[in-house]
């Protein structure tokens, strides 16, 4: 490769100083380390780019371990030399620049033979067969999202690619069609049309599958294990201060009594680096982009929705592993106690309404959580096609997402009722409206709110009389998914939600709302076995619930045979004049007891006695 310069040793295309040693630094984050490598490359006479996109006068490229990083596979496509940062600190004892060979970045396989990712690349660069790892290559890149449009066009014109952003003069023939997302359009198009994955796949082949990034070789696990020292005093107190400052006990509710980790304002929030995880989802390592996320999880710092959503759509397309999902589910786990909404601003609750959906659908959460139900009992009517049959492991998804958004609801309501969680120490946040809940969002719409009984709460009803028969019908010891326990919690805490939004104002309507749920319920499961309903009815947490849904059901049961039973409100008169008497005698006729099919008639919910 030549270099062309002036007289003065100017590099006519860079217009930087001609020199055989530039380098750029990807992976380091600790500021000291750092400063030590590029103090090293100006005393030895070398260059340094700052930036975090990649250079092509670069010679160089330090990392410490490999990483799905633009400036890495940039510079593996390029044919550069990329090396580790003891090529710099050993090169600095010796006075002078040492070969680069020993210190070339690899990966140690589990036969304990070395891989060198960037070798072959880099060597054929440099003996002039190939002038980059896309030569020849003139593709069209068809990236929706601009900021990663450009990434991947610098990353093509490294290795050497010609890369048009649309259709280029009939004269020129297109080899490549790179899509984000893949659609019908670039699949139309005359060239071969591959994801932006095809990238890595180019670069290192069948080997691309044994690149464990997690993989360091000792040298860079002793460099790792001394990172948290290159932390001065002076940081360190400071951390421990903020932490002491901040910190305060957690919102006592379920599974978040007794949390005291300190909630740090967004201001103080902990500087995490996830400036690759766009790259590695964009590559398909939707492990490594999920592990790095996982290990960035803190209070006040929010990873940007649209990584989450990608991995929750990888995981709905059923090729995620079992410790994928487990492990994405611990991450929205640890994101909802470190990162609750309800004692967030009002665009923390935006954040998790943009998550928790349906990444193809994007209609809102009840989608979401009605596909989950679905999916579980039958695999059938979700709100888009799932992978065919039945996957194990993407049940038990669905069923740790349906706890997870649970979990959610009930912090929210108890964040609207309770008035223990006070700390006069501290200034208090201005108290969250109720109309921007997500439970008000999920469940009713503006004009259902006075409506206990709303359209979605009917879908609720239909998926829990269904799951019910499930799952009590064969006996408990038999139950695994427990889905029916799950929808009654759900309707438990959106019941209590709604009653407690207007039973000040109008505690008639309130009563009119619980009535008319009841009795829907009570007419869906008419058809129900009552083994299947007093599972049912015993397992309801809200008390004022269980009560007018036991009235119903017993109500419903009476008139479909024979028994004329009041629907004042159920008190202790009622059940001794009224259900002692019919009790007797269905036992004495058990036959009677037997549920006829139809409808229960209006007339037969109106009858009275006074």
């Amino acid at each position: 490769m030549y270099i062309l310069t002036n007289v003065h040793g100017i590099d006519l295309v860079t217009g930087m100083e001609s020199c055989k040693h530039v380098f750029q630094i990807s992976g380091i984050k600790v500021r000291d380390k750092k400063r030590v490598l590029i103090e090293g490359i100006y005393q030895l006479g070398g260059k340094y780019i700052g930036g975090s996109v990649y250079k092509h006068c670069t010679t160089h490229l330090i990392i410490p371990q490999i990483l799905p990083s633009e400036k890495f596979l940039a510079a593996c496509a390029a044919g550069k030399w990329v090396v580790t940062p003891n090529y710099v600190l050993e090169s600095m004892k010796n006075g002078s620049w040492l070969p680069e060979g020993p210190y070339e970045v690899a990966i140690f396989t589990s036969s304990s033979a070395a891989f060198y990712p960037v070798r072959q690349w880099r060597e054929k660069v440099t003996k002039g067969r190939i002038t980059g790892a896309f030569q020849g290559w003139r593709v069209l890149l068809m990236v929706q999202e601009p900021t990663r449009r450009a990434m991947f066009k610098r990353l093509l014109k490294a290795g050497r690619a010609e890369v048009y952003n649309s259709p280029p003069p009939i004269c020129t023939s297109i080899t490549h069609v790179m899509a984000k997302p893949v659609t019908e359009k670039s699949k139309s198009l005359n060239a071969p049309c591959y994801p932006v994955s095809h990238i890595v796949q180019h670069l290192f082949g069948s080997n691309r599958v044994t690149m464990d990034f997690s993989k360091m070789d000792d040298h860079l696990s002793e460099t790792k294990a001394g990172f948290l020292d290159g932390f001065s005093n002076l940081e360190a107190e400071l951390r421990s201060f903020a932490v002491k400052k901040e910190g305060r006990p957690r919102l006592c509710f379920l599974e978040f009594l007794g949390y005291h980790d300190p909630c740090r304002p967004h201001t103080q929030a902990v500087v995490a680096d996830l400036s690759n995880v766009g790259s590695m989802i964009e590559c398909g390592l939707f492990n490594e982009a999920l592990e790095s996320i996982r290990s960035a999880v803190f209070p006040g710092l929010l990873p940007p929705a649209t990584y989450l959503i990608s991995l929750l759509e990888y995981a709905q397309q059923g090729n995620a592993t079992s410790l994928f999902l487990t492990n994405f589910h611990q991450v929205m786990e640890n994101l909802l106690i470190t990162n609750p909404p309800w004692l967030a601003p009002s665009a923390v609750k935006k954040y998790y309404a943009q998550v928790l959906q349906c990444p193809q659908c994007t209609m809102g959460l009840w989608p979401l959580l009605e596909t989950a139900v679905r999916y579980c009992m039958t695999s059938s009517d979700t709100c888009h096609p799932h992978p065919g049959p039945t996957l194990p492991a993407l049940v038990r998804f669905y069923c740790d997402i349906l706890a997870l958004c649970l979990k959610l609801l009930k912090g929210e309501l108890h964040s609207f009722t309770s008035k223990e969680f006070a700390f006069p120490q501290q200034a208090r946040a201005p108290p969250a409206s109720a109309s921007s809940s997500l439970l008000y969002g999920t469940f009713w719409t503006v004009w259902e709110r006075t409506t206990l009984l709303s359209r979605t709460v009917k879908k609720l009803l239909q998926l829990l009389t269904e799951a019910a028969i499930m799952d009590f019908a064969e006996g408990a010891e038999k139950r695994e998914l427990y889905l029916a326990d799950t929808l009654l919690d759900l309707l438990s805490v959106l019941v209590e939600f709604w009653c407690q939004q207007h039973f000040k104002l109008n505690q008639s309507l309130v009563e009119k709302g619980l009535k008319d749920l009841s009795e829907h319920l009570a007419l869906l499961s008419q058809d129900v076995s009552p083994a299947v309903l007093v599972e049912l009815v015993c397992k309801v947490r809200s008390t004022r619930l269980r009560l007018v849904i036991a009235d119903a059901i017993f109500r419903n049961l009476c008139c479909r045979n024979g028994f004329t039973i009041g629907d004042e409100p159920l008190s202790l008169k009622k059940m001794v004049c009224s259900y002692l008497p019919a009790l007797g005698t269905l036992a004495q006729s058990p036959s009677v007891t037997s549920y006829k099919t139809g409808k229960t008639s209006h007339s037969c919910r109106s009858q009275g006695t006074s």
